[in-house]
């Protein structure tokens, strides 16, 4: 069963609790969740498809929960959207009515009603049965749909209770968006599923991080950072269990900070929306920064080098990833060309480069499209100067791009926040790393482009760089 915990049956017979679910002001119990949440499935039960205007509130929670109770696959549709993205998405997924708050005016809309309750009993749907499907950031075109199963999510959240002993014992705070993998399958499905407390915070800040009192916090890298940049905030999370990065790399300095200040050296995971999670450290194994740890339960991993063969897991060669398990999906929406491209032989392509160590750690070097730098016949990984350049003190957010260049194929540029000197910088990474390594161009700027989960938009930065 996907939501374990929303069983009426374990709920009648003692399994309820009073905080089940806190957001937006608002904490419900189980038994208030699965009433109100089986009312919206009664009101949708039978319907294809719906979007859901993915918001943190306690509208979204229920119209979620009540869609996957009925068996309705739905769409979660980011909160900040554009028109024209918005328009794709609605018209590629063929969602056919807005459940809850309406996004916009071209579909009808089914209300959630947080005050109904119905206690309809409702058959598990098949575990193939497609549960969610989830738009891609669109970085390489117009956003793919991602149809999730429900057997996906189940694997994958088990995988993870096991590698973190994620327990119902547990308290999940975290304050991120409910249109991604990271806050809706791991925070709200994750805690559904093992029957922990699940705590939305609204804005991620460190104040609000610091008066939760989690047991498991998560956050990407920007969150971690301006907590690390907050001794007070910090601390308080000392009483945690595990603080747990995702979305993108956490800074070495970053992961660093906050092992002094909170006692705890965060658990680092690796995953995607076509793959959900399949790498992570764990609670009792090493956790190394910028390693995102070993493969789950389930999950094979391989490095294929430029030439098609199979890269070493010597702890240096950079090859393209590539994984399989049963997290991973089945094929892009009403997308023949993109799935036969994103396989090979069963395994999923994940379109980043990494590097396996001899004891089975991966370190993800980036993205193949814009993160492997070929530079005069080196290839080069953009996170390893990234991270040698937060190490600078005058350095406070650094991203590097390869730009192309007709001597070197591509000359390695840098973009920081920061005051310190261009010159000081390149030659400090010459000195940290191989002198090939060094950026030719360090740019300082006010701020670097990002998207909703933290992470740099590159492709901005690579197409200003001339």
């Amino acid at each position: 069963m996907l939501l374990a915990s929303l069983n009426p049956a374990a709920v009648a017979a003692g399994g309820d609790r009073s905080d089940a679910v806190t957001i937006d002001g608002t904490t419900l119990s189980r038994s208030d969740l699965v009433g109100a949440a089986t009312s919206v499935a009664e009101r949708v039960a039978g319907l294809p498809r719906v979007a859901v205007l993915a918001e943190p509130t306690v509208s979204t929670v229920l119209a979620i929960v009540g869609a996957l109770i009925a068996g309705v696959p739905v769409i979660p549709v980011p909160s900040d959207v554009g028109a024209a993205e918005r328009a794709h998405i609605l018209g590629d997924s063929g969602a056919v009515a807005w459940l809850g708050a309406p996004g916009d005016d071209t579909l009808p809309v089914v209300p959630v009603r947080v005050h109904a309750r119905s206690w309809h009993r409702y058959r598990e749907p098949d575990p193939d049965a497609v549960a969610l499907i989830i738009y891609t950031s669109g970085t390489t075109g117009a956003p793919k749909g991602v149809p999730v199963r429900r057997a996906q999510i189940a694997a994958d959240i088990d995988a993870l209770a096991k590698a973190w002993a994620w327990t119902a014992d547990d308290t999940l705070v975290h304050g991120l968006p409910l249109f991604h993998v990271h806050g809706l399958v791991l925070g709200l499905l994750g805690s559904l599923r093992i029957g922990n407390r699940f705590c939305h915070t609204g804005k991620p800040t460190p104040e609000a991080y610091a008066t939760a009192g989690g047991t498991m916090y998560f956050g990407v890298p920007t969150v971690w950072s301006r907590i690390a940049a907050n001794p007070e905030a910090a601390s308080a999370l000392r009483g945690a269990r595990l603080l747990i990065s995702g979305s993108a790399a956490l800074p070495t300095p970053v992961f660093e900070r906050l092992r002094e200040l909170t006692g705890h050296a965060p658990i680092e995971r690796y995953g995607s929306t076509e793959s959900l999670i399949t790498l992570s450290t764990t609670v009792d194994g090493e956790r190394r920064p910028g390693w995102v740890g070993t493969p789950l339960d389930g999950v094979s991993t391989r490095l294929v080098g430029e030439d098609g063969t199979l890269a070493p897991h010597d702890g240096e060669t950079i090859g393209r990833l590539e994984v399989r398990g049963p997290m991973v999906f089945g094929g892009y929406l009403g997308r023949p060309d993109a799935t036969e491209e994103a396989f090979d032989d069963g395994w999923y392509r994940t379109g980043d480069v990494a590097v396996i160590g001899a004891d089975g750690m991966h370190r993800i070097v980036g993205r193949e499209s814009v993160d492997l730098i070929k530079t005069g016949g080196y290839r080069v990984g953009a996170g390893e100067i990234e991270t040698a350049l937060l190490g600078h003190p005058g350095v406070a957010e650094a991203a590097v791009v390869g730009v192309d260049d007709e001597d070197l194929g591509q000359r390695i540029v840098a973009y920081v926040v920061g005051d310190a000197d261009e010159a000081e910088l390149i030659d400090y990474v010459a000195q940290q790393l191989s002198a090939h390594k060094r950026p030719r161009e360090v740019r300082k700027v006010d701020t670097l482009p990002r998207n909703a989960m933290g992470k740099v938009l590159k492709r901005q930065l690579a197409g200003g760089a001339k």
